[in-house]
């Protein structure tokens, strides 16, 4: 990748050696680097760089922290100075700088969602099914969660550079679409972003009155 960008991916093992000489490299010809690292990364014995040594309900550990792990490994080898950040929370929040294909899919995700459980449906998740890239088109699909409850999909190995620190052009063109356009939400006098209020009106009620044992 011929950008100062260098990401960490969960399907590639992550080698110290080889990850400190290419930020060596990056900022020898750039003079700085930006590191995206997933908390997924494992090293060669297989541990998770971000164990902290708890476990979730599902039973997979309690990733959390690879950010400083990585940062101070940067200063101690190569004594560059550094900051590091969490998208986390600001992300969620950023609905304002949603892309439209985003803002779409989430709407009708959502509105698969209820007309499932309206027909009686149970144990199924409304899915998106990509038909088209050029140009790029999608529909509501269908998947019983037995095939996707607890599962993991992992990026393609054709979606990864060789060196295993860079996306290839396949993944480009399939992130491209996701990406594309802008759905601002309405504006107040106040500045402030009007969103959506939910009435949150109740259904009637159809269960009996029952006690748990």
């Amino acid at each position: 990748c011929d950008l100062p960008i260098v990401i960490l991916f969960p399907e590639v093992t992550f080698s110290q050696t080889r990850f400190l000489k290419l930020v060596r490299e990056k900022v020898k010809q750039y003079g700085y680097c930006s590191i995206v690292v997933s908390e997924g990364v494992r090293d060669r014995s297989g541990k998770f760089l971000a164990d902290q040594g708890l476990k979730d309900a599902f039973g997979h550990a309690q990733l959390g922290g690879v950010a400083p792990v990585i940062a101070n490994l940067v200063r101690d080898k190569l004594g560059y100075k550094y900051h590091w950040a969490v998208a986390d929370y600001l992300q969620r929040a950023a609905r304002h700088i949603a892309s439209k294909t985003d803002v779409e899919q989430a709407y009708a995700m959502g509105r698969a969602a209820v007309e499932l459980a309206l027909a009686g449906k149970n144990s199924v998740m409304p899915t998106i099914v990509r038909t088209g890239n050029a140009p790029y088109r999608w529909k509501v699909g269908e998947a019983r969660l037995a095939r996707v409850a607890n599962v993991e999909k992992m990026m393609p190995k054709g979606f990864i550079s060789r060196d295993g620190f860079g996306i290839t052009k396949k993944c480009r063109e399939y992130l491209a679409p996701l990406m594309r356009g802008e759905d601002y939400p309405p504006y107040g006098k106040d500045g402030l972003p009007k969103y959506v209020q939910l009435k949150n009106v109740a259904v009637r009620k159809k269960l009996a009155d029952f006690k748990l044992k």
